[in-house]
């Protein structure tokens, strides 16, 4: 359950952490124990660090907030007071409503605020102190439910710091989503699984229902933990294509924690292809994805792989057509594997395994 679950005129509307009675008079327990009877989990937004002027935070505890300007609302999460009233309320919810996962997000720039906070001589202590509480909220909420997962959310993913890392797992790596058919969408999506791969080993993503190039929409942003967003009660849907793609994404989502290595330059062009590999030797299986560009002329790329035995034979799976051809793994290390895609723009999704 995403923002809007309090009480609002609409989401951004926060600062009262209680359901909304009209909608869930019960609270969200109902919900929770409905998800709990499907062996799932629910997984509920907040926004510690933001209030709003007629919101309970503002009103009752006025002390307890930043007011560099007109208007910008943020919590201290250095005063004491504050911040355990926060993590005091917040255990409570978690404890009552049944909540399983528990997701921080942040949309405002609090740089402002800790500036003028404080004097000229002593500027980076209301930081220091926002941070400390910050990370102690999330420490004492896992100490009192030991195996709570956070999803760190921050407008996108804008707080994959380590010590932020060290605690949860953004599983929303940005707002840049590929929400629309517009091709810049794509490359954008590619760059983060390119660049983020290099030093976050968990991450998620989600996908928007398309109609046009919903492949290689959903390709671009493919992610250890992942999504697919449809609006059930539309007949445009083609669920057999959403099933497979889903099906895809579950056969290599286990080798995206295993060793990347980046296949080509990174790029956002048009008029280039990118390419990626995960490899898992102790399971002796990876996989490739490759995109071609809407401007890219050429149909084929040679990807040289890496972190193969060079003696084995390896099975080699086209996703798409469900093609099958042994090479070795010296061959596809010294050589490359040819990988054609036809179409522009245009991906390829290629799982392989060891055979000996």
């Amino acid at each position: 359950m995403d923002a809007g679950w309090y009480p609002c005129t609409d989401w951004i509307r926060v600062g009262t952490w209680e359901p909304d009675p009209e909608r869930f008079p019960n609270g969200l327990k109902a919900i929770s124990d409905y998800v709990h009877e499907r062996k799932m989990k629910l997984i509920v937004w907040f926004e510690p660090e933001r209030s709003e002027p007629t919101h309970w935070l503002t009103v009752n505890h006025p002390e307890w907030l930043y007011q560099a300007r007109k208007g910008d609302v943020v919590v201290n999460l250095g005063n004491p007071e504050a911040l355990n009233w926060i993590i005091n309320h917040f255990d409570g919810l978690i404890t009552t409503q049944g909540i399983d996962v528990y997701r921080q997000d942040s949309n405002k720039n609090p740089l402002d605020s800790w500036r003028a906070e404080d004097s000229t001589d002593r500027q980076g202590i209301a930081e220091i102190k926002h941070v400390c509480g910050y990370l102690a909220l999330w420490d004492e909420l896992q100490r009192r439910h030991p195996g709570l997962m956070i999803d760190s959310c921050a407008g996108g993913g804008r707080r994959n710091d380590l010590e932020t890392l060290r605690r949860a797992l953004p599983l929303l790596r940005s707002d840049y989503q590929t929400t629309t058919d517009e091709p810049e969408y794509m490359p954008g999506n590619q760059a983060q699984t390119y660049g983020l791969s290099s030093w976050i080993p968990f991450y998620g993503a989600g996908v928007y229902y398309s109609s046009v190039r919903l492949v290689e929409n959903v390709r671009s942003s493919l992610s250890p933990s992942f999504g697919l967003v449809a609006d059930v009660r539309k007949d445009d849907i083609d669920w057999d294509l959403w099933r497979k793609l889903m099906g895809q994404w579950r056969q290599v989502a286990g080798c995206m924690l295993g060793d990347y290595y980046p296949l080509t330059p990174h790029s956002i062009s048009l008029e280039n292809w990118i390419a990626w590999q995960f490899n898992r030797p102790e399971q002796g299986d990876g996989m490739i994805q490759a995109f071609r560009r809407d401007d890219n002329p050429s149909e084929t790329m040679q990807a040289k792989l890496q972190g193969l035995e060079p003696e084995a034979v390896y099975s080699i799976t086209n996703l798409d057509d469900d093609s099958v051809m042994d090479i070795a793994g010296r061959e596809l290390t010294n050589d490359g594997l040819n990988i054609v895609i036809k179409d522009k723009p245009g991906s390829a999704l290629i799982y392989y395994r060891k055979k000996s």
